[in-house]
């Protein structure tokens, strides 16, 4: 019960860590058109990158919001959630889910929280619903990513989305010439 507790604190805590302020969020000053298609994939990318946790959050606010008449959809949806919080998102990578003494590979997790979301769709009724909120909220995301400009936004190397590229640490990654020595 203790490491659940304690995972469970863990997890709050690194979600905490990733969410960005909010007036950071909303700031209205940094809004302006972008330059072209290449400047909105660039922005969208890395405003996804740079603010993934408060667009999840959004997220979840209109699907809340769409389900608000609708009660028992409601309940059922924070069962799945909850669900999905303690077998994929709380608990440690390093151990495996253990039901009837077998172990269970994440991928069957995912499955099955996912067969278990779409299930509990279909079930309440609700999932024309649920995908005009998911569709509205996809758009607001992706008009605040494309319309909010990155100028200020102070990213560290590996949170862009093109961290993979500038980061450094394997010896060919340092020289530019990769492993390929001179003549």
């Amino acid at each position: 019960m203790s490491s659940l507790i304690s995972g469970v604190k863990g997890t709050a805590q690194s979600l905490t860590a990733l969410r960005r302020p909010w007036r950071d969020f909303f700031d209205i000053s940094a809004v302006d058109l972008p330059s072209s298609t290449s400047d909105a994939t660039t922005r969208i990318a890395q405003n996804l990158t740079h603010f993934r946790l408060n667009y999840t959050l959004i997220l979840l606010l209109i699907l809340f919001l769409s389900l608000i008449y609708h009660p028992l959809s409601l309940l059922t949806f924070l069962v799945i959630l909850l669900a999905w919080f303690f077998l994929y998102f709380a608990r440690d990578r390093e151990e495996p889910v253990v039901i009837f003494g077998f172990f269970i590979d994440d991928r069957i997790v995912i499955a099955a929280l996912f067969g278990l979301t779409v299930a509990g769709l279909v079930l309440t009724g609700v999932w024309v619903n649920v995908l005009v909120a998911l569709a509205v909220g996809v758009v607001f995301v992706i008009l605040h990513a494309a319309l909010r400009s990155t100028d200020d936004l102070v990213m560290d190397d590996l949170e862009s989305p093109y961290g993979h590229v500038l980061a450094g640490g394997d010896d060919e990654l340092d020289s530019p010439r990769g492993d390929y020595s001179g003549i």
